[in-house]
């Protein structure tokens, strides 16, 4: 049975916002499913930022990452080659990867990319359970994780804005959105 990764990522912000080319990584969560959303086998880690090490307030209380954690974490090239790592040794399973919204994909690319390497991602499809979900549910607009787990009779399991939570939980809604021929 094929089996789908999804991932989620908590980077450096602050109040306002930054520009996706502003922010870093700081945890990464992954979550190997099977299309029924089962967990099979999972991946985190914190990433040390470089460019702006000091964790802003507003991302210490968003994220509940504190920034001793983020100080003895590896940089992002280690994580990437741990997560790569981790990743290829599922190759034949993998049939492909989901992110709740476009913003982890893009993020993953732009540091990706920074360190020169390919990405192994790249290499299988990629899908936006956000769109997926609310075309799913013929929603007016995209909604938040939070929301369409209500919508789908799901509580939010965990701390929410911690990568690997995220990741757990937009598995529990791959099952309701997954076209059936990739199952």
């Amino acid at each position: 049975m094929p089996h789908w990764l999804v991932i989620d990522l908590e980077a450096t912000t602050d109040e306002g916002g930054w520009p996706l080319e502003e922010m870093e990584i700081i945890e990464i969560g992954a979550a190997l499913v099977n299309a029924s959303g089962y967990e099979v086998e999972h991946f985190q880690r914190y990433v040390r930022p470089t460019r702006r090490p000091l964790l802003t307030h507003f991302c210490r209380e968003l994220t509940h990452i504190n920034q001793a954690d983020i100080d003895s974490a590896a940089p992002w090239a280690s994580v990437w080659a741990q997560f790569e790592h981790w990743l290829k040794a599922h190759p034949a399973q993998l049939a492909g990867w989901a992110s709740w919204g476009e913003y982890d994909r893009r993020q993953i690319e732009q540091q990706v990319s920074a360190l020169g390497v390919d990405n192994y991602l790249n290499q299988v499809e990629h899908i936006n359970l956000k769109k997926h979900f609310a075309n799913a549910r013929q929603l007016p607009r995209q909604v938040g994780l939070k929301m369409a787990l209500s919508l789908a009779g799901l509580q939010f399991q965990g701390q929410q804005h911690r990568a690997l939570n995220d990741a757990r939980n937009t598995a529990r809604l791959l099952p309701l959105v997954l076209p059936l021929q990739s199952r």
